[in-house]
This record gives structure tokens, sequence and C-alpha cells, in this order.
């Protein structure tokens, strides 16, 4: 919880329900596994700190729409949706189990602004201002997913688009995105050694 309070300043309902993850996800992962056993643990600093570089890249306006894909357990939709109470939040994964765990969640800490449903990428019809995901697959392919959900409408200081959370070498997956791919370094951010590989890649796509 610490490493969200040096980063952030949240209000009290915030501070509530970011403190309340740290019961709920280690008791629900001792059921149904969303987060690897060794890991969760390091829930601030590898999960919900690193689901917040979203928050570094564009402070959402309200009113946005954000769609998570495969969010697993809800990462990181859950942590965006704490910040971010005024924009709607879709959160979707393949696996019914793990998004059981995301919508208990969602649930317990009281978030009002969020939607868990099973199903795949490629059969979520709906428009968003845009999408966001943390390593699900590469690049290309989530474009070619997404793009389809890009909403026209522009309520944001960025062009709508993809936003998501990458780790390690990206040089083939940026290329045929070179032009217009923005990557942010994560330790520009925040300066934990957790954080050295890690990036942010912002895609427009409307």
């Amino acid at each position: 919880m610490e490493y969200i309070k040096k980063y952030f300043r949240l209000t009290d309902t915030q501070e509530q329900q970011m403190a309340a993850l740290g019961v709920l996800y280690p008791d629900w992962n001792s059921k149904i596994n969303v987060i690897s056993r060794k890991d969760i643990n390091n829930l601030y600093e590898h999960h919900v700190l690193h689901s917040l570089a979203i928050c570094k890249v564009l402070r959402f306006s309200a009113g946005s729409t954000i769609l998570d894909v495969g969010t697993g357990g809800g990462f990181p939709g859950i942590p965006l949706a704490i910040m971010f109470p005024e924009c709607r939040f879709t959160l979707i994964d393949s696996v019914g189990k793990k998004i059981r765990v995301a919508q208990e969640i969602a649930t317990a800490i009281g978030l009002q602004n969020v939607t868990c449903k099973q199903l795949r990428a490629e059969e979520e019809k709906g428009k968003f201002d845009f999408v966001v995901s943390r390593a699900v697959m590469p690049l290309p392919d989530l474009v070619k997913l997404v793009r389809k959900n890009i909403s026209r409408e522009q309520h944001n200081a960025l062009p709508n688009g993809l936003i998501c959370l990458k780790g390690g070498e990206l040089y083939q997956e940026i290329r045929p995105y070179k032009n217009i791919a923005e990557i942010f370094d994560i330790t520009d951010f925040f300066t934990e050694e957790y954080f050295k590989t890690k990036k942010a890649v912002y895609l427009p796509l409307s």
C-alpha cells in the first residue's frame, strides 16, 4: 500500500479501496489462482502499482469508457477504476473463474463503475475511448482484435486508442507502428527496480 501512496494522492475512499485489495486478493488467490503464489506478496508493487503506470500516460477525463482486455483477476482494470471513479470500465477475460475473482473484488470494495464479463476480445462489440491491457498478447494481434472497439468520439487529451503494459524487448512488436506508437519507460514514473524492463505503449487507433 505504501507503494501507492508514494506516487499518488488518494481520497479516503480510494485509500480504503486500495487497502482492501491487500486482504481480498490473497484470500481469493488461495481459492482461485490469479496471481502466482510466490508473487502474491508483491501484490502492490508488481500488480497494483504496475497497473497504475497507465495513469501516468493519461489521466482519463470524466465520462471516459475503458475496456480492459484479458483482465485476469482485474489488472489493470480494478486499480484504474479506483483511481478514476467517474469513468466506466468493462473488464473481459475468457476464463470464467478469473473474471469471477475480478467481479467479487469489485463488488466487495464498492466499485460502481466496473462491469465484468466472461468474453473473448473478438466477441466484445462495444465502443470505448480506450482499450487497456497488461502483457496479454503481441501488439499486432491485440490491435487486430480491438480496433473495432475504439470509439470515434474524443474526450481525452490523447486521441482514442490502446494503452498496454509490456516487458522486455519490444522492437519487433512495435515495428509496424513505429511512426505512431509512443513508448514510455515505467522507470520514468516509478523508481523501483522491478520496473527496469517495463514499458507502457500508447497507440492511437481512432
